[in-house]
């Protein structure tokens, strides 16, 4: 199986080819770029497509890192990768990020627990603990630094994720693996080529987007009798107050 893997889900905009039947990277394209995911996806995936020598036409799946991460990066490469997928007729497969960080550190520190913990600001950590043999075994979940600190002491993890110095700096000792907010593509390969194909890509949302609409713009109703602004129950916005 020739599987084509996507990764927006951080700063990273790469795409490889990946021959899962021996084994073997075809081709990639890897570019740090923070943000414009959309704007260059195409062209990463048709240099990787080069590189390796396959047409989309030589192509048996296609995998995509689905989060958490960035909203728009992650929209960005579920929706490619899915449309590639319908174009094609071939499965889409997703990865989350936190079971490719966990991978990448189980192969430094094989036969142990990993908890993969990515820093999502206001104070929460983006978590997911695996065990010896990477079988996800809480997770993916919002915690705070505290309660993720005492997964990781209760499986005795290796930690991996932007959030692992954090945890480690707790003082318990912990070994820790790749401090970064994504894996490399070809674990991203690798891990989906092993899953084989299941329900359809969808971006793993752990929380709402961090823009919100700005309150104080929506005027208040006139009465219908005096022309005034109205008061009272009657004229209050329905729903949620902000």
């Amino acid at each position: 199986m020739k599987l084509l893997a996507l990764d927006c889900a951080a700063n990273l905009c790469a795409a490889c080819v990946h021959d899962a039947d021996a084994g073997i990277e075809l081709g990639r394209q890897v570019l740090d770029l923070g943000k414009g995911h959309a704007e260059h996806l195409m062209a990463v995936i048709e240099a990787a497509l080069k590189a390796s020598g396959i047409g989309y036409q030589g192509l048996d799946a296609v995998a995509v890192s689905i989060g958490p991460g960035s909203f728009t990066g992650l929209r960005v490469g579920v929706s490619t990768a899915r449309g590639l997928a319908l174009a094609l007729k071939i499965p889409a497969i997703g990865v989350t990020t936190l079971e490719a960080l966990a991978a990448e550190a189980a192969n430094a520190f094989p036969g142990r627990a990993v908890l993969a913990a990515l820093d999502a600001g206001r104070e929460e950590l983006h978590a997911a603990l695996f065990d010896e043999a990477l079988v996800l075994t809480y997770g993916p979940t919002v915690a705070t630094l505290s309660q993720a600190t005492g997964m990781a002491v209760d499986a005795k993890a290796v930690l991996t994720g932007t959030a692992a110095p954090l945890i480690a700096a707790s003082g318990h000792g912990f070994d820790t693996g790749p401090a970064v907010a994504t894996a490399d593509i070809a674990t991203y390969a690798r891990l989906a080529a092993a899953k084989g194909p299941g329900a359809k890509p969808k971006p793993l949302y752990l929380r709402g987007a961090d823009a919100k609409p700005q309150a104080g713009f929506i005027l208040p109703r006139r009465s219908h009798e005096s022309g005034k602004p109205g008061s009272g129950e009657d004229h209050a916005p329905k729903g949620k107050k902000s």
